[in-house]
């Protein structure tokens, strides 16, 4: 355990670093899909992407080195100026939940589209106008 604890000591700075940059990659991969592809679920996914990505780095950002979680047991009932803080945590939780929820909306929209038009293409759905 001293081992793992000197490792992640002398590597903290890069993993905080490898955890930001993996959520604005996962943000930017995101905003590729929504806004060069014309396919409709490539698009849903997209979005699924970016809000992933956002999730990673508020969690990222509500994280404190050295703290625990936010968990009372016995013998740490005092020691809640060393817990993270659980309001981050419960967001990204409630935004996943919420973020599931609008997914499988735009997943069933634009399965109705497809149904109805027979296509799921941005450009031929733009044509159909009247």
């Amino acid at each position: 355990m001293k081992e793992f604890q000197e490792i992640f000591l002398r590597y903290h700075a890069l993993l905080q670093a490898a955890v930001y940059g993996s959520a604005v990659l996962l943000i930017l991969i995101g905003l590729y899909a929504v806004l060069m592809k014309k396919h409709l679920v490539k698009i849903v996914i997209g979005l699924s992407i970016i809000e992933s990505g956002v999730n990673l780095l508020f969690v990222a950002v509500g994280y404190i080195s050295n703290h625990t979680a936010p968990i009372f047991s016995p013998g740490y009932e005092h020691a809640a100026d060393k817990m993270v803080d659980p309001v981050p945590q419960a967001l990204v939780l409630t935004a996943i939940v919420i973020g599931f929820a609008t997914t499988a909306l735009a997943l069933s929209l634009v399965i109705r589209l497809y149904r109805h038009h027979k296509t799921a293409n941005i450009e031929q759905l733009k044509s159909l106008r009247w």
